[in-house]
């Protein structure tokens, strides 16, 4: 059985049981939500799992069509801050359960829709997380995944950039990875959206838990990468002289195969 390891998980949980109540103080966090529901053809027959569901921000969208929604997540404190966005909303088809991404503790084949949303740059092996994701996927269900996707000549900018402003970060996936990723997994009929996240670089630090030492850096990374673009993220001074730049984001889809549909 494939896992993270002990250590890196000590750090997703450290990092998210922080960032639990600013996570969802991010104005880009609940950016095109309305694309990932119209990507999944989400029905109100669906039964859903949102892995690694952090606090529940698309978990209780998808629920305001589905039958059922299940939220995972490994961090207690992201799954306590969605059961208090659930009860906000009054919402009463999800459960939430605490579990590792790379082992889902379901049955094969328990739901029609299984989603994720910007985990895959914070997890040691995604090949893994996407079986995991297929696997309790009914077939004929739906898999997405919705997460950075980087330019490949920009990948390993971004990523010092990222494990420095987030120590969880581990690798956000190329578009030739990411590619490669869909084409062998097995889905049938793959096929992406992208869309930007706009964020404005106080507000995302003030929002993060880097080490004091590197937050100065952090800020001369980006700043030092207007007009040059290393980075992929488009960073630029507005009107009242605001650093902002823009995360690139695809949304993939897939649909499990029936037994008679496998080759």
């Amino acid at each position: 059985m494939h896992t993270s390891p002990p250590d890196h998980l000590d750090i997703i949980i450290d990092q998210f049981t922080r960032q639990s109540i600013p996570f969802t103080q991010i104005p880009g966090h609940f950016s095109a939500i309305d694309t990932l529901l119209r990507m999944s053809d989400i029905t109100a027959n669906d039964t859903v799992l949102d892995v690694a569901c952090g606090p529940g921000i698309v978990a209780c969208e998808l629920a305001r069509v589905a039958r059922a929604v299940t939220g995972v997540d490994i961090t207690p404190g992201m799954l306590q801050q969605a059961r208090q966005r659930q009860l906000a909303q009054g919402l009463s088809n999800l459960q939430w359960q605490e579990a590792n991404a790379l082992q889902l503790p379901f049955a094969a084949h328990s739901f029609s829709l299984v989603v994720t949303r910007y985990s895959f740059h914070h997890l040691h092996d995604v090949q893994q997380a996407l079986r995991e994701m297929m696997r309790v996927c009914t077939p004929g269900g739906r898999v997405v995944v919705a997460d950075v996707v980087m330019p490949d000549e920009q990948t390993a900018a971004y990523d010092e950039l990222e494990t420095l402003r987030d120590p969880s970060h581990t690798h956000a996936l190329s578009i030739s990875e990411s590619l490669a990723l869909f084409a062998s997994s097995g889905l049938t009929d793959c096929h992406f959206a992208t869309y930007e996240v706009e964020i404005e670089l106080e507000a995302q630090l003030a929002a993060s838990f880097p080490a004091d030492e590197d937050v100065p850096r952090i800020r001369d990374m980006v700043t030092d990468d207007i007009g040059i673009n290393r980075l992929g993220i488009h960073a630029r001074r507005d009107a009242q002289g605001q650093v902002h730049y823009t995360v690139p984001i695809r949304v993939y889809v897939g649909r499990k195969a029936h037994a008679t549909d496998a080759v």
